[in-house]
């Protein structure tokens, strides 16, 4: 997964735990592709409730233990306009901040290329992604683009962190999530015409959001929006 939880690699049970948080993770959006197909509102407050139960029940949750009892999720109201289907532009040529010793190309497939590129951290050492691409979405404010990165380590997986204008208020100082690949947290995608589901009403907060002791990937200076994305989880 993205994050890393401060028991990782701690031993079987911690590991039989995150393979369950994964595996009810992956089938919750599986789910949510299936029921978004006819009503992405209906699959959206069944991705609200199970997240909640998730939060507050599971070992593997990021909420505090002695926080969990009471723990209650918070989201702005569904805003269907907040919903896309964007075609991912693969990046073959990009310039990213990155470390020296993680700078390189990667074969993607079909000749593709992407560029290894160092996300920011909230704690602990730096994790490799690759830059695969962007995406551009017509908010209501005028289009915006965001780039759409590969986790190097663990499953793999699309990664899609962003920061807007309601972080430090409504949510999480250092951004949210969209996509999560190596979690499961993916919405689906048309790998003929390669389009992507974007729903910001599924933009969730990174675990280091609710305790420090999480290190998390977080958004690069390009993933940062000029507006305020009123969808999705909120902390206040």
């Amino acid at each position: 997964m993205a994050e890393q939880a401060p028991g990782d690699g701690a031993g079987g049970r911690e590991s039989l735990e995150l393979a369950d948080w994964r595996r009810r993770v992956a089938a919750l959006y599986a789910e949510v592709r299936e029921r978004s197909a006819n009503d992405p509102a209906a699959a959206w407050d069944r991705w609200r409730a199970v997240r909640e139960a998730l939060y507050r029940e599971h070992p593997q949750s990021p909420v505090p233990i002695d926080a969990r009892a009471s723990f209650r999720a918070r989201h702005w109201p569904y805003d269907a306009t907040l919903r896309f289907e964007v075609e991912a532009e693969v990046v073959v040529e990009a310039v990213v901040e990155a470390d020296a010793a993680l700078v390189g190309t990667t074969a993607l497939g079909r000749g593709t290329v992407g560029v290894g590129a160092i996300l920011p951290m909230s704690a602990g050492e730096q994790l490799a992604f690759t830059r695969i691409g962007r995406v551009s979405l017509p908010f209501r404010g005028g289009t915006r683009t965001l780039d759409l990165f590969w986790m190097a380590g663990y499953a793999g997986g699309l990664f899609l962190p962003f920061q807007d204008a309601t972080n430090g208020h409504e949510t999480y100082a250092a951004g949210r999530y969209l996509l999560d690949g190596a979690k499961g947290a993916d919405l689906g995608g048309d790998l003929a015409t390669g389009r992507l589901q974007l729903d910001f009403n599924f933009a969730f907060q990174p675990s280091c959001a609710f305790d420090p002791r999480w290190a998390c990937p977080l958004a690069p200076p390009e993933n940062r929006l000029d507006l305020r994305i009123e969808a999705g989880e909120r902390l206040a």
